[in-house]
């Protein structure tokens, strides 16, 4: 067996890893009684991927471009192929990602497995908003196309299904039209949560592209940012180029709150001015942390842990400051927390995450004990304040949140191939079946 990691370096695993290299192959015979589950690039921040005692199917083999129209935007991969690899082919002929998430290293397949979203989700949705068809391999070599008019059902149930209902094959999808790689942006700095709630206050309706940093050691200041497409073609249709940084093996003790909260003062005093315009270039708009190969060494060994949450807006307010009050109460700073507002467009997926609300993700340094008690107070804040959270990207979540955040889990629990766990489907699902 061999050592299986998640991005986030927990929980600790060892499966068995088996390759499939084509989309036209069979599913690979199991011993009795072993699971497996679809393994792309490793960069979810939850335990979806991993499967302690079982086997891996690891897919980036499957990663060729199957079909693409040029006039539609329509485009087939397998389901192995990165957005990283997508966004070389398309964004030279004029096109782009209909959603995408921080990150490009994922696998088209698990873009679909955990319906990512992006910066533009109240205009754009889900990814599985955007997909047309795809093929769905069970373990008793069934093949499935499925799509919002065939198979509907396994189709509602594979978005956001966290890779149970089997093995994704391709993927097809509609691309979004681009002049120009460049982004015309707007940065304006808050100085606590009331002042981001006023400024973000008619952002959507005007920009396709909002997302905002806080500061949660200080409760609250930080950066929105939002942006447009550039109307031309500004920065042509040259794609990204490969991270140019490398981040060094990186000890745990050297991330604490001290230095944490030195890094969050220099990055929010960066913009000296309140409001700030300009233009970027996609890949630092949509992909910062790509820049640096390997940046979640920053955490060292002992890795991290993700919580994201969605709150409803009139509650978000007062739990953000508590949640913050108790990252401080315990002593944990985090140099990584997102804030945005979601829209209201629904996913096809059954148990899809992502809706209205105003959504909180934030990493927190693993520090043991201390860690776990401070996200046991955040389960507690998000429920009374009728909170729910991503399963996709939380490996703590208790089965009473999940029980909330997706209230299809009945419905889903039906579709899962028998032959496909995970990590988190056995701690999710633990008492409810």
């Amino acid at each position: 067996m061999n050592a299986v990691e998640n991005f986030t370096r927990n929980p600790k695993t060892k499966s068995w890893v088996k390759h499939i290299h084509w989309s036209c192959e069979s599913l690979p015979s199991l011993p009795e009684g072993q699971t497996l589950i679809p393994f792309g690039m490793g960069g979810s921040f939850g335990d979806v991927c991993l499967n302690d005692g079982g086997t891996v199917l690891v897919t980036r083999g499957m990663n060729r471009l199957l079909d693409f129209d040029a006039d539609s935007g329509i485009i087939r991969c397998e389901s192995g192929a990165s957005l990283d690899e997508v966004l070389r082919f398309v964004v030279p002929r004029g096109w782009f990602l209909p959603a995408t998430p921080g990150t490009r290293f994922v696998t088209l397949g698990g873009a679909v497995a955990n319906d990512v979203h992006g910066k533009n989700h109240h205009r754009a949705g889900t990814f599985g908003c955007h997909v047309t068809r795809l093929e769905l391999l069970r373990s008793d070599n069934r093949r499935l196309v499925c799509s919002p008019v065939e198979n509907s059902d396994w189709f509602a149930a594979t978005i956001g299904g966290m890779g149970l209902t089997g093995l994704i094959t391709w993927v097809e999808f509609r691309l979004r039209r681009i002049r120009g790689t460049m982004i015309e942006t707007e940065s304006v700095k808050f100085r606590d949560l009331d002042e981001f709630f006023d400024v973000t206050e008619g952002s959507d309706e005007k920009f396709e592209h909002t997302v905002a940093w806080v500061d949660c050691v200080t409760r609250g200041r930080g950066i929105h940012m939002q942006g447009n497409y550039a109307d031309s073609d500004a920065g042509g249709l040259k794609p990204h180029g490969d991270p140019p940084f490398n981040f060094p093996p990186f000890p745990s003790f050297a991330l604490n709150r001290f230095s944490i909260r030195v890094f969050n003062q220099l990055y929010y005093s960066r913009q000296l001015r309140r409001k700030t315009t300009g233009l970027q270039h996609y890949a630092s708009f949509f992909y910062p942390q790509d820049a640096v190969k390997n940046w979640r060494r920053v955490y060292g060994a002992p890795g991290f842990y993700e919580a994201q949450i969605v709150l409803p807006h009139d509650s978000a307010r007062e739990a953000l400051r508590e949640i913050f009050k108790q990252a401080a109460r315990l002593g944990q700073g985090a140099f990584l927390a997102v804030l945005k507002k979601l829209g209201s467009v629904r996913s096809p997926g059954l148990m899809s995450f992502p809706r209205a609300g105003v959504t909180l993700g934030i990493d927190f340094p693993n520090k043991g004990a201390r860690t776990l008690r401070l996200f046991e107070e955040i389960f507690r804040i998000g429920m009374e304040a009728g909170a729910i959270f991503n399963p996709g990207k939380d490996a703590l979540m208790p089965p009473e949140c999940f029980a909330k955040t997706c209230p299809n889990w009945k419905t889903f629990s039906a579709f899962i191939d028998p032959a496909f766990s995970s990590n988190a489907w056995r701690r999710l699902a633990k008492g409810l079946l």
